[in-house]
């Protein structure tokens, strides 16, 4: 396996991406099932998505700056 240090920046944001959508799309699903069953559990899955999905909206500029470099 190639060590992080090794990979380039772009695999880097690449993976860091994957790994976030990823959980993003959990959370989404964990708060639209649970809204009607435990309102509070729902509210902090879609608290949770909104703090990825800032992250995600940050990787996507660091990934749009290492292109344009």
């Amino acid at each position: 396996m190639i060590e992080i240090n090794q990979m380039s920046r772009k695999t880097q944001l690449n993976i860091i991406k994957g790994h976030l959508e990823s959980r993003y799309r959990k959370l989404i699903e964990k708060s639209a099932s649970y809204r009607i069953i435990d309102e509070m559990e729902s509210d902090n899955a879609a608290f949770k998505a909104m703090k990825i999905k800032e992250k995600l909206n940050r990787v996507d500029y660091l990934n749009h700056d290492v292109l344009i470099r």
